[in-house]
């Protein structure tokens, strides 16, 4: 994946800061090359967590990717999850796994998707107040709204 990619995943807490040197490789391998990239692939997964962050934002400055808005990098994120349970890769239950109900949306799409995930999985027959088949089939629709709704702000 690109590294700006990479970039909003991290700024959204989808990637943890010790599997940063390992991207600093990939994108290397890919062709990119600056100095702080090569310090950072050569950093091991158990270094400070606050000196692989430093050496990412400096890599990134190099290479000229600035980290997004963590507001945009989590709608992005909400975007992934819908099509990955779109694609069948994530399972209906398995969306209430993270604090989605507190992101702040700005489309109608997303506040229809945002608005079908509960906060834990526990509740979801008491936040809800639907069987957990017609919960599901509405929530893949939301999905596939967002999904096919015109993108927003920067990509990531």
């Amino acid at each position: 994946m690109a590294l700006a990619e990479m970039a909003c995943r991290y700024r959204a807490d989808e990637i943890p800061p010790e599997d940063l040197p390992m991207i600093a490789a990939e994108a290397l391998a890919a062709g990119l090359d600056t100095p702080m990239l090569c310090e950072l692939a050569g950093l091991p997964r158990n270094a400070d967590a606050h000196d692989i962050c430093d050496a990412f934002d400096q890599a990134l400055s190099e290479s000229g990717i600035g980290l997004p808005d963590p507001g945009l990098a989590r709608r992005h994120a909400l975007r992934r999850l819908a099509a990955r349970l779109v694609e069948g890769e994530v399972a209906p239950a398995d969306v209430a796994t993270d604090d989605w109900w507190e992101t702040e949306v700005e489309t109608a799409e997303e506040r229809s998707f945002v608005r079908l995930i509960p906060q834990c999985a526990c509740c979801l027959e008491y936040t809800l107040g639907l069987d957990q088949q017609t919960w599901a089939a509405e929530l893949r629709i939301a999905a596939l709204a967002l999904t096919t709704s015109a993108p927003v702000g920067p990509g990531c």
